[in-house]
């Protein structure tokens, strides 16, 4: 049995406000509101320009369910290339870090791909930090700045590092859309006055912490790859990209020896 149509109206009223996918997103704010002064809520902070995430409360993100929480960075589909080549890396048993984890979907997902790996997530947000704990049940969810945050024995141990960091340029920022600019936390945007500033601290402090022939990966944009590839070899890691024109993603990955 096919579903009910979505109210025309509420479809207008979406596309009008620039929501591209706005027959599926009007559909999904029906589902979720339990009454009708409730959808137009939902509709009213949508329109506004609140994530369509955050007001479902959930995200799809690599075939999992991950709970979306205010104020925490929304994961990006593109992200799933960096997770289909940290699964490739991984075997089951590795020691794998989902660092800057946001929600933690990158982990959660690495766990779901990969048989019984030691999972640690970090994130120096507190609210990440709690959203993460949510979808990363069992699994130590470390507060703390970069490595800070990671407990000292995983030093030399870490066989996948893989690192959302941030790589808008601060002076991009408020050219991003306004449900990202104004709706998620500062800190899981801006990389800095190159967007490579997260990456450069990563890179260089992350090589100690890698197992030997283990892997750091990271996201930048297709502007960084040049300098971002550079930063990976100057740390000492055999440097390499990932690309996935289909997602629009550019994924760096530096190897230890």
């Amino acid at each position: 049995m096919q579903p009910s149509p979505p109210d025309p109206r509420l479809v207008g009223r979406l596309r009008a406000a620039g929501c591209v996918f706005a027959e599926d997103e009007a559909r999904l704010l029906t589902a979720a509101a339990g009454s009708r002064d409730a959808l137009e809520g939902l509709v009213a902070r949508r329109v506004a320009g609140t994530p369509l995430e955050v007001l479902l409360g959930w995200t799809e993100f690599a075939g999992l369910r991950i709970v979306v929480a205010p104020g925490v960075f929304v994961p990006r589909r593109r992200t799933e290339a960096l997770v289909e080549e940290a699964v490739r890396l991984a075997r089951p048993g590795a020691v794998v870090v989902d660092l800057c984890c946001g929600s933690g979907a990158v982990g959660a997902a690495l766990a779901a791909a990969v048989a019984g790996v030691e999972l640690h997530a970090a994130d120096v947000d507190p609210a990440a930090v709690a959203c993460a704990r949510r979808n990363l049940p069992g699994v130590p969810v470390h507060a703390g700045d970069l490595f800070a945050a990671l407990p000292p024995g995983l030093s030399g141990r870490i066989d996948v590092l893989a690192a959302n960091v941030p790589y808008v340029p601060t002076g991009a920022i408020a050219l991003m859309p306004p449900e990202a600019r104004d709706h998620e936390p500062r800190v899981s945007l801006d990389g800095g006055p190159d967007g490579l500033a997260l990456a450069r601290r990563v890179a260089a402090e992350g090589r100690a912490w890698l197992a030997p022939g283990g892997s750091l990966l990271f996201e930048c944009g297709r502007g960084q790859v040049a300098e971002a590839l550079s930063l990976v070899g100057a740390a000492g890691l055999a440097a390499r990209l990932v690309t996935d024109e289909e997602r629009g993603a550019t994924v760096v990955v530096g190897t230890a020896p």
